[in-house]
Formats: structure tokens, C-alpha cells, sequence
């Protein structure tokens, strides 16, 4: 079998870059290097991947695996450098190297894939049973994980803000469910859409951290990058899902500037409009079905969610209101009009300001 059908991919990093401009303004010389070179890498990453979307250049198809339900993994080391896909290390079904990072990729690209196979039926990120590739220690004291349309790619960090972005498994899921937005809705990466694009990211990777250690909604921290920021920093993670805002609070970091509520809106040039600022909104959305419903988020308000984003309604340039009446709809349609699943959803859309008629 060979994949054709290939979507439009965007370039999309964990880390945003207003955050990395930040501390590329640092006063210690080597954070604000490290984020600097980190910026110019994303930065030529982005415009590469512009160029391939303007002239049409896909990749090569690749020959897919049968439907079987089963991963097919390939780990590659860049050895700090930056050509792609770099040294084969680990292949599907191999021993554990002796490299924790190879490793920790690897679980996570299996994690990732198990939750989307046993929660949703979904063969892979595009459904057909995509091969999914990593490459591991990404450039010299690369501060960033991203998708490029095409694999996972995890830095090392630079030992002083992040540490080795393989370590937060949500990370590898919030990559990877771009791929999956890619094949499906493929949400324009700007402004609400793309906040929308981020957000269905960040649901993802918390669910599939949540799955891996079966943990209820109650049970779950509902923090993306929990791990990655080095000891000194004062910070939890990159986001918290239960309370936007409050992920960090630093004299270098700054302070988490994602909103809960539509009143809090970040209207902003920087970050493609946002993407990664306003995602809070739709996030603490999910939050709250989630623990309303309680049980197993991946089960009911993972369902709706992903009901949505896969259920061709969903258009390209969606915003948080249009998600929101067709979260409602899905709601209604798989577990019935007068249930709480559909409740939840209108409440939670109404708490954080986002309307559901229209």
C-alpha cells in the first residue's frame, strides 16, 4: 500500500517563539545564545517548509505496513547536527539502546500511536499506518521539539531553561496529533484556527500521557511539558490545561501569558496571531468537559473531540465558535441530546466566553 493523499503541513514547534525571544534577551550569555541559535534554526525549518507548500514538492511516497494495528518506528540520531533524518539507532521491534533518549522516543511514539488505535480505531497518525520516524539530539543545545510534516525531531535542550525534550511523553503526543490534524482537518496555522491546531495538540498529548498511566481526568496534573523545564526555573510545564496562565512565573521565562477566557484574548502579530497564546481558551474548555464528565477523558470528551476533528464538518479556517457549536453537535449525535456529555459541553464552552449558537 502507498500513501498519496498528503495535506498540507505546517512547521510547528512546542515551544512558541515568544518564548524563545524572551530568552534570547536573557542577561546569562548562554541561555541567550542557545535561544537565539534555536530561533534561527526554527526560523529556516519554517521557511523550508514554506518554500515545499508554495512549489508543491511532497515527499516521496512511502510504502505503508498492512493494517495490522501494529507501529512502525525508526529512531534516528542528528548527533547535534541538523540534517534530517540522521543515523538509524533504533527500528521497530529492536532491543533498547543504550541511549535513554532513543528510547524515551521510541515508547512515546508507541504510546502516542496506542492511544489513538485502542481510544479511536485510528491506524496511525493519518489512519492507513503511517510509519512514524524520530530523530533525536537535534542540534547543538536545541531548545525545541517539532513537526515538520514529515517526522518528530527532539533537542537536547540547553541544560539551563529545558532539559531533553523526550522526557515529557505529552510532548511526543502534542507533535504527533499534528501530524494527525494534518490528515484531517488541517487547520489553518494562524490566529483561532491555528490556536485550534495547538490546542487539539495539547488535548492529544495530555490524553495520551493520561492513557499510557491510566489515569482519570480527576487523577491527571493537565500539564503539557511537565519535566522539561530545568530545576532553577520557576515553572511546572509549558501550559496548564486546568488553569492557563499559571504554568510558569519567571524572572527569564516571563510569565505564562495563555487566557482561560475569550474576555482575556491576546490579539497579537507575534506567533502566526497567537497560536500558541490563545490555545489556553479551547484548552480549558476541554479541561472543564473532561472533569465534568469525570472517568477517563480519553473515553467521552476525547470522543467528541475527536468526532470533530476528524468528521470532515470541521473547516480549515474554524474558529473557536464554530469548533465550539460542533463539539455540541458530536456531543448530541453519539451519546444523545439530553445527556451530560452534551451539558458539559455547553458549560464549558459558556465558562470561558465561546458561543455555541450561531
Amino acid at each position: 500500500m502507498t500513501a498519496y493523499d498528503y495535506r498540507t503541513p505546517v512547521f510547528c514547534t512546542i515551544v512558541p517563539p515568544h518564548l524563545l525571544d524572551r530568552l534570547s534577551q536573557s542577561a546569562d550569555p548562554a541561555v541567550a545564545e542557545a535561544a537565539r541559535r534555536t530561533l534561527v534554526t526554527d526560523e529556516n525549518n519554517r521557511a523550508a517548509r514554506r518554500l515545499t507548500t508554495v512549489t508543491g514538492v511532497r515527499p516521496a511516497p512511502r510504502d505503508l505496513p498492512a493494517a495490522s494495528g501494529e507501529p512502525r518506528r525508526t529512531v534516528y540520531d542528528a548527533e547535534n547536527r541538523t540534517r534530517l533524518p540522521g543515523k538509524k539507532v533504533r527500528g521497530e521491534g529492536d532491543e533498547p539502546t543504550r541511549d535513554a533518549t532513543v528510547n524515551r522516543a521510541y515508547a512515546g511514539l508507541g504510546a502516542t500511536f496506542e492511544l489513538f488505535l485502542s481510544a479511536y480505531g485510528r491506524n496511525s497518525i493519518d489512519g492507513a499506518g503511517l510509519p512514524l520516524d524520530a530523530t533525536v539530539h537535534y542540534d547543538r543545545e536545541y531548545g525545541n521539539a517539532f513537526w515538520n510534516g514529515e517526522q518528530m525531531v527532539f533537542g537536547d535542550g540547553d541544560g539551563k531553561i529545558f532539559k531533553d525534550f523526550t522526557l515529557p511523553v505529552d510532548v511526543i503526543g502534542h507533535e504527533l496529533a499534528h501530524g494527525v490534524t494534518q490528515y484531517t482537518a488541517n487547520l489553518a496555522y494562524f490566529s483561532q484556527p491555528g490556536a485550534l491546531n495547538e490546542s487539539m495538540s495539547d488535548v492529544f498529548g495530555s490524553l495520551v500521557k493520561q492513557y499510557a498511566l491510566g489515569q482519570t481526568a480527576d487523577e491527571a496534573d493537565w500539564l503539557i511539558g511537565a519535566g522539561l523545564l530545568a530545576d532553577e526555573v520557576q515553572g511546572v510545564a509549558l501550559r496548564s490545561m486546568k488553569a492557563p496562565g499559571t504554568a510558569y512565573d519567571d524572572d527569564v521565562l516571563g510569565k505564562d501569558p495563555q487566557p482561560a477566557k475569550m474576555e482575556d484574548y491576546v490579539d497579537t502579530a507575534a506567533d502566526n496571531g497567537g497560536v500558541h497564546i490563545n490555545s489556553g481558551i479551547p484548552n480549558h474548555a476541554f479541561y472543564l468537559v473532561a472533569t465534568a464528565l469525570g472517568g477517563h477523558a480519553w473515553e467521552r470528551a476525547g470522543r467528541i473531540w475527536y468526532d470533530v476533528l476528524t468528521g470532515g464538518k470541521l473547516k480549515e479556517t474554524a474558529d473557536f465558535a464554530a469548533f465550539a457549536r460542533l463539539t455540541v453537535a458530536a456531543a448530541r449525535e453519539r451519546f444523545g441530546d439530553g445527556g451530560d456529555e452534551a451539558e458539559a459541553v455547553l458549560k464549558a464552552w459558556s465558562t470561558v466566553g465561546v458561543p455555541t449558537r450561531g
